[in-house]
């Protein structure tokens, strides 16, 4: 199998069970036209998210890298009329664009979009709790936002994190890439981290060859 059929499979899947949506493709139209990266989760990947949140019974989300929305649009979608949706984007220009398209979605009540680098802006959640948290931002600091996802996500609640697999480049020990450098410790904090229960799942489609974590966060002991 090769790059044609994941897409084939995933065309196939997608126009059964996350056909074509008025919303989300304007979503992503607007960041095509305000020239933001094509690097959105694909139709399928964001009724997984909305999935994850609604079997969690998410009523607060907190997701690490906005872009155009698109993935925001799938999360706050599963959230009751008085949940909350938090998300952090770096780039003023692309949390532009999310805010509009939270506002055509009519999610503009629920959701909110702070602007900065992620790093100085969790830490302003500290008064908060989540019930899910997605990570989809810059590889290189995985490991430091998940660490705050620990801290910020209830007992119970579920951390998710895309890009993990790199193509596969993640067992490759050598590799100079930041971005799989990244994944790499990632894992290894995974590996030794208590508070968390994790697994990762490689994937194949539209996107190519990447994976998810999922990583449920335990109960302390008192």
């Amino acid at each position: 199998m090769d790059m044609d059929q994941w897409s084939a499979v995933d065309d196939y899947l997608t126009a059964l069970l996350a056909p074509e949506d008025p919303v989300l493709t304007a979503a992503v139209r607007a960041g095509d036209e305000a020239g933001l990266p094509r690097i959105n989760v694909s139709p399928l990947q964001g009724k997984l998210l909305h999935l994850l949140a609604r079997s969690v019974q998410a009523r607060r989300v907190l997701e690490v890298g906005t872009l155009a929305g698109y993935s925001t649009i799938w999360l706050g979608r599963a959230l009751p009329p008085d949940g909350r949706l938090v998300t952090l984007e770096s780039e003023p220009k692309h949390a532009e664009v999310a805010r509009a398209n939270l506002a055509r979605a009519g999610l503009d009540g629920i959701a909110e979009v702070r602007v900065g680098p992620a790093l100085e802006t969790l830490p302003q959640l500290t008064e908060e709790t989540f019930d899910l948290v997605f990570i989809d931002a810059d590889k290189p600091n995985i490991p430091d936002y998940f660490r705050w996802a620990l801290v910020l996500t209830r007992p119970g609640g579920l951390v998710i994190v895309d890009n993990v697999v790199r193509d596969g480049a993640v067992a490759d020990e050598h590799s100079t890439d930041p971005a799989v450098q990244g994944v790499r410790r990632f894992h290894e904090l995974l590996a030794s981290e208590p508070r968390a229960a994790a697994t990762t799942i490689q994937t194949v489609g539209v996107k190519g060859y990447d994976g998810f974590t999922l990583a449920v966060v335990l109960p302390t002991a008192d």
